[in-house]
């Protein structure tokens, strides 16, 4: 290879990888706002196993695309190999998931149907979130587990139930942490009966999302099979030299990278499509106004 062609190479492999990301930054939904407060230093750790495997599998990918490029001294056809090892498999977890959120706000409302319950024979707030803990449903065991050390720890009430907001990270949740802000701050006996109807509206939202889901089901289905179509043709194709011999120049090298580029926008489209719009949340701190809530627990006491 000449060092014009390798040259050109390069610029296809960049090219790529320009691509993916304009098509990434273009299909991305956008996110909903974030609150401003400060992570707590008791915040959840990082899941480790899954970190692992994410490295694992960008090793791998590396070392895919050196193979690829070492093997047939194509700079683009390696860094398309390498992207698809990590990029493939996240796609199919994409085009079929969808029911993760339902199945996390089926098990907010099983939560809050039973908060409700204990409330209602005479439980404390506190004592009844914090015993809440060990019949937590498991999609969000780990946020309602997280919320009971909160108020072991001596939270203020209202501060660990905005981090409860902010770990659930959903519209529906802020509708919970809402109502029981209130009855933290009233101390009526009505907090029972309110929770009691919310956990009746989150079944009617949970059938509703249910049904969208199985509609959603197909137009998922369609775009796993053209991915693993795409993949498969790409492979039969890698094999056919006489096919694939006008791409080996520094000129094929840069329509190549287009190609692609433009392939992996559509599935990303295709990925944006299937997928439901995140819900906005209102228990957000809009110009630092729950400056309690950025404070540690220490400054806290201080104060």
């Amino acid at each position: 290879m000449s060092g014009a062609e390798l040259l050109a190479g390069v610029c296809g492999a960049l090219s790529v990888g320009g691509l993916l990301l304009a098509a990434h930054a273009l299909t991305a939904p956008e996110p909903p706002p974030r609150s401003r407060r400060r992570k707590s230093r008791s915040a959840v750790p990082p899941d480790r196993p899954a970190l692992r495997r994410q490295q694992a599998l960008w090793a791998a990918a590396a070392a895919v695309a050196a193979v690829v490029w070492l093997a047939s001294g194509w700079p683009v056809g390696g860094a398309l190999a390498g992207l698809a090892v990590v990029g493939v498999p996240w796609l199919l977890a994409q085009f079929s998931g969808g029911n993760a959120a339902v199945e996390r706000l089926e098990a907010l409302q099983e939560w809050v149907r039973r908060t409700s319950d204990v409330l209602g024979a005479g439980g404390g707030l506190e004592q009844t979130l914090i015993r809440s803990a060990r019949t937590a449903p498991e999609p969000i065991a780990a946020e309602v587990a997280t919320l009971a050390a909160r108020l072991q720890a001596r939270w203020p009430t209202s501060r660990a139930l905005l981090a409860f907001a902010d770990d659930l990270d959903d519209a529906a949740g802020d509708l919970v942490v809402a109502a029981l802000l209130l009855g933290a701050e009233l101390r009526g006996p009505g907090l029972a009966r309110v929770l009691t109807e919310l956990a009746s509206s989150l079944t009617e939202e949970v059938t509703m999302r249910r049904k969208v889901e199985a509609d959603r089901a197909k137009p998922r289905a369609n775009a796993r099979w053209l991915l693993l179509i795409t993949v498969a043709a790409s492979g039969l194709a890698a094999l056919n030299g006489d096919y694939l011999a006008p791409y080996g120049t520094g000129v094929g090298q840069l329509m190549l990278a287009v190609i692609a580029g433009l392939m992996v926008a559509c599935l990303l489209w295709m990925r944006r499509l299937t997928m439901p719009a995140p819900s906005p949340r209102f228990l957000v701190d809009p110009d630092g106004g729950r400056r309690a809530a950025e404070l540690e627990p220490d400054e806290v006491a201080v104060r």
